[in-house]
């Protein structure tokens, strides 16, 4: 090997060694310079922000933002019995059921028989984003969208779960040749981002992620931190799950996870409250449209709040049950706020967890109140109203917490009859909505395995 004046260099030996002692000094200053003008050039560059421009919404309290905020306001139960399947031998027999959706002008009407609830959920969702974003989906505008800056990241915590259980219903009882040759892709988590990507055309980063009921809020941040890197100028970012069958029914039962207050539906979701004893399954999507902030204000959107940051963690303590003294979820709020540059004095409200768990109420209650110990902070549970959505529970209760911002309300936590001793009334907001204009929000979601997250909202950019 040939080096410097035609020198035979020994393999062995460093190149460096080879190099004249001024020849060095210089590439090294002229190195020196190069990583100064680089590193000038990041500080130079104004930091990408991130922005909601629309909102979609699939849930048992109606399927427009507003009409279901409005419900939220009203305290109104979407908790039912189920009407979907026969549950005589069912300990639990309730839920936040969806009774109807209209998918006319979303989904073909060949296509909503044959898709999994799950996948029709996210798709209607999607669209409604859009459409609601001034980007209708089969509209003029979104062809002059840069479709391949533009992404879609939704989840699902349990995935196509009728079309899985009717295929194995089929392999039992008759043979694999009965099988639907959609069940595996329309049972796979993926499956309904995909598609909502393909009717759009959207050639941007597309995954899922599935972190269990903490699904919603980790597709949320990583769909923002695509458009904050320069991978995407906007992205679908939500999730959704439609677990109300008899498996999905019959398999939080054998967990003990579900209430079982059967003679009165509406009144079962009771966080905070001493007499809880359990979750209310949920179902729905809910799908935000995240953008980058020059570009929503280049094309005139309406700008509904600002994605500031968020934070994950993970408890390391048990599959099902929150560690005691919420160490993950402390981590994780303390992240978030020092990702974001938030102190926590400017946090004013939460959007909890909470989902009606003897364990996980308090757990989340005291955590907030250690980071969040000043009393201007308010937060309350979405879940009273609309059950637990699982995956998807973090993208609706997104909606929620940015309608929050929006109009300056916080709807109320109901059926909280007998608070817990250490628990504030007044700070968790129950019975009836109050009057709180929203500097900085907070949106928790919890999952099985220990999976911590948050996201922070504010009002849009000044």
């Amino acid at each position: 090997m040939l080096g410097l004046k035609g020198q035979m260099l020994n393999k062995n030996q460093p190149f460096r060694n080879k190099i004249p002692g001024h020849a060095r000094c210089r590439a090294l200053r002229v190195s020196a310079v190069a990583t100064a003008q680089h590193d000038h050039s990041k500080t130079e560059a104004a930091p990408r922000r991130v922005v909601v421009t629309g909102m979609g919404v699939v849930s048992c309290l109606g399927h427009e933002h507003d009409e279901f905020y409005n419900n939220l306001l009203a305290g109104k139960s979407g908790i039912s019995y189920i009407e979907g399947f026969n549950t005589t031998d069912y300990t639990t027999r309730f839920a936040g059921e969806i009774k109807s959706l209209d998918c006319t002008g979303y989904i073909t009407k060949k296509f909503e028989k044959r898709v999994d609830a799950v996948i029709k959920y996210i798709i209607v969702a999607g669209k409604k984003a859009l459409g609601d974003a001034g980007l209708s989906w089969d509209g003029p505008e979104i062809k002059d969208l840069n479709r391949m800056r533009c992404g879609t990241l939704v989840g699902t915590a349990m995935g196509g779960m009728t079309s899985f259980a009717n295929a194995v219903e089929a392999l039992e009882t008759a043979s694999f040749r009965k099988m639907n040759p959609f069940c595996i892709p329309f049972a796979i988590t993926n499956m309904g981002g995909a598609m909502l990507a393909m009717d759009l055309g959207f050639m941007g980063p597309n995954y899922s992620i599935s972190t269990a009921c903490a699904t919603g809020n980790y597709c949320i941040l990583s769909a923002a931190e695509h458009i904050k890197r320069g991978d995407a100028d906007l992205m679908l970012a939500g999730a959704g799950d439609a677990a109300i069958i008899p498996s999905g029914i019959g398999g939080f039962i054998a967990c003990k996870a579900l209430s079982k207050r059967n003679e009165d539906p509406a009144s079962a979701s009771r966080p905070w409250d001493t007499s809880r004893d359990g979750f209310v399954m949920g179902e729905g999507a809910a799908v935000l449209v995240l953008e980058e902030y020059e570009h929503a204000k280049t094309r005139g959107a309406h700008i509904y709040a600002e994605y500031v940051g968020g934070s994950v963690t993970c408890d390391a303590h048990h599959m099902t049950e929150p560690q005691p003294e919420g160490k993950g979820v402390i981590m994780c709020l303390e992240r978030a706020l020092a990702s974001s540059g938030i102190s926590a004095d400017e946090v004013n409200y939460v959007n909890a967890h909470a989902t009606s768990t003897q364990a996980g109420d308090m757990a989340e209650y005291r955590a907030i109140n250690r980071v969040f110990g000043h009393e201007q902070l308010r937060m309350n549970s979405t879940k009273s109203m609309i059950g637990h959505l699982l995956g998807g529970a973090g993208a609706v209760e997104a909606v929620a917490t940015i309608k929050a911002i929006q109009t300056g309300w916080l709807h109320p936590t109901i059926n909280l009859r007998d608070p817990e001793a250490d628990v504030n009334p007044v700070r968790v907001v129950a019975g009836v909505k109050q009057h709180h204009p929203v500097k900085v929000a907070l949106s928790n979601s919890f999952g099985f395995g220990g999976h911590n997250s948050c996201v922070l909202f504010r009002g849009p950019p000044q």
